[in-house]
């Protein structure tokens, strides 16, 4: 664990929650480990907030990801913790954090700051996933599409990006017959293969249906498109992708794609950052969004979460900082490709920048991946049967009765 603004570490997530020596002037932020110049900026913004806010402090503890989610879950049973934390978006990840009364309603600050008049329309939506009230303030905001090798595509004879699924499937056996495997994933690690069975169920689907399964109000084993869906998933990985993508991860695949060993990898804005400093020539590569048929582009959301046993109004005056658009423009990178202030651009957009801004500009909604919308456990079993459909182990038109068998027997 790496605590930033010059304080101790601190040995484990039981010591962190001791908060009775903790200043009043001190906002205390909980968040996942960062990158580097995601580090560089917050640091920025800290000092920046803290000169134009004398006596107040900003105390930021950093975890892995599994250690900030146990350590808020310690917080959460306590009443104890941050005055603001970080979190995935999703019913399944902030939605847990706020049905525990760890997240304060923010109705009132985004009334008196007038926030959705200058958030992003998808940014600003992961607010209000939890009526009645909003919860959360938008921190990032990411979008995942296809990334697709263009010279790939010219030697199957595929002469633009597939505008519609069936567009999209005959690309890829286009690419099958010219000897490319159409798309490759990295399936030693269960949210990567996950993310292509997450768009085919928005297609088979279409967005009310696809959201009533991940809510699981409708039955799985009763909802014929959730079978197609697999039945489709399992046609991708035993046709479609390169081999064997159950045997390495996300980043050893990302660089299968790097080395033209597949034509397509669906993966979020960040990678036009990696393709940018790990490719000689990025331009050679090209994004557009999965063609589900709906209008929604897959993604997530992360917030900023108010603690309601925190300091709340100082918390909302530092959100208030946080997205305005000084802020936003002067890190705009630094957390994610896309800002979540909408009057933000980047002042020289190369390719992936005018693909992405785009997208966003279009899609006016968006679906989360399955592991931020399902409860912990149910997540681990939608990867357990994605992983046996995905190696043969269980007939795809068995796959969804499995999924809810597990869902009935929850209770």
């Amino acid at each position: 664990m790496k605590i930033l603004r010059y304080t101790i570490a601190i040995a484990g997530a039981l010591a962190a929650l001791t908060t009775a020596n903790v200043r009043a002037d001190e906002l205390v932020i909980w968040s996942r480990t960062n990158g580097p110049a995601e580090d560089k900026a917050l640091k920025q913004i800290f000092s920046e907030f803290e000169a134009a806010n004398p006596g107040v402090t900003i105390k930021m503890e950093t975890r892995s990801v599994d250690e900030h989610k146990s350590a808020l879950r310690i917080a959460a049973a306590s009443k104890a913790g941050p005055d603001l934390y970080y979190m995935w978006a999703g019913l399944g990840l902030g939605g847990e954090f706020v049905k525990a009364g760890m997240s304060a309603p923010v109705d009132e600050y985004y009334a008196k700051y007038k926030w959705n008049e200058r958030l992003r329309p998808l940014a600003d939506a992961y607010t209000t996933l939890y009526p009645p009230n909003r919860h959360g303030v938008p921190y990032q905001l990411n979008g995942e599409a296809i990334y697709y090798n263009k010279e790939l595509f010219k030697k199957a004879g595929i002469a633009q990006p597939p505008q519609s699924y069936d567009e999209l499937v005959a690309a890829a056996a286009k690419l099958k017959q010219a000897g490319i495997p159409a798309i490759t994933f990295g399936g030693s690690v269960n949210w990567h293969v996950m993310r292509l069975m997450d768009v085919l169920l928005e297609t088979k689907c279409g967005a009310k249906a696809h959201d009533a399964l991940i809510a699981m109000t409708v039955k799985w084993s009763e909802t014929t498109c959730a079978t197609d869906a697999f039945n489709e998933f399992h046609k991708w990985t035993s046709e479609y992708t390169l081999k064997p993508f159950m045997s390495y991860d996300q980043t050893q695949s990302r660089k299968l794609f790097e080395a033209n060993r597949a034509a397509m990898m669906l993966e979020g804005d960040w990678m036009a950052n990696q393709l940018r400093t790990e490719t000689k020539t990025p331009q050679e590569f090209g994004v557009f969004a999965f063609p589900t048929g709906t209008d929604r582009l897959y993604g997530f959301g992360v917030n900023f979460y108010i603690n309601p046993n925190g300091k709340k109004d100082l918390a909302a005056k530092f959100l208030d900082y946080f997205v305005s658009d000084k802020v936003q423009q002067e890190n705009l990178g630094a957390f994610g490709p896309l800002g979540v202030n909408k009057n933000v651009a980047p002042k020289n957009p190369d390719v992936f920048d005018k693909a992405w801004f785009g997208l966003f500009d279009q899609y006016k909604a968006s679906f989360v991946n399955g592991d931020q919308g399902f409860p912990l456990d149910v997540t681990t079993e939608y990867w357990r049967i994605i992983n046996a459909v995905a190696t043969d182990t269980m007939e795809s038109g068995k796959a969804a009765a499995a999924l809810q068998a597990f869902i009935d027997k929850r209770g």
